[in-house]
């Protein structure tokens, strides 16, 4: 009768924490992430794709799902190197005599086949208060950074995937003096 008891404690127990694992799982799977009803819908990584520009020159894989949307792609995003990016940068940007000074925030999502696009335009003074910058430097800056020449195509799993990335410019004197990340 004792061992009939600890059989029955030791099933009860499975099956609670089983069913303690499927409503997790539930919670991680959906309702963890649904955005739509919350205060803060926009996470970090969020690129409102009605405003976006170059929203429409590239399809999305995967149904759309971005990855490093917390820290970017970072390094291993630029083909080549960052060294080879920030050659490119500054043998193809012609500064024109501008004299802004200021950063230039690219933020925006690179498909699973190395197509830049969904891209938003953040502007900052040196003192990281938003402002306009002359507009055919920030063009032109960002005709350069959605060049698909620039970016690696990303796997993860063994599958090309969408990501997540940014590139902000620090202007001095209408120069590029830093390329971050």
């Amino acid at each position: 009768m004792k061992i009939f008891k600890i059989i029955m404690a030791i099933v009860g127990v499975s099956i609670l924490a089983f069913a303690g694992f499927l409503a997790y799982s539930y919670y991680t799977y959906t309702a963890a992430f649904d955005t739509e009803n919350k205060p803060y819908k926009h996470y970090v990584g969020y690129i409102d794709f009605k405003k976006a520009l170059l929203n429409d020159a590239y399809e999305l894989c995967d149904e759309g799902r971005i990855y490093n949307t917390y820290s970017s792609a970072g390094l291993k995003a630029y083909k080549g190197s960052k060294k080879r990016f920030r050659d490119h940068i500054n043998e193809n940007f012609n500064n024109n005599a501008f004299t802004d000074a200021g950063y230039v925030n690219f933020r925006f999502l690179v498909n699973c086949e190395g197509n830049a696009g969904w891209f938003e335009i953040i502007q900052m003074n040196l003192d990281l208060k938003e402002t306009t910058l002359n507009k055919t430097m920030v063009d032109s800056l960002f005709t350069l950074t959605s060049n698909p020449e620039n970016w690696e195509i990303i796997e993860y799993y063994e599958a090309p995937r969408n990501y997540y990335m940014y590139v902000s410019y620090r202007i001095e004197n209408g120069k590029v003096t830093e390329i971050i990340p």
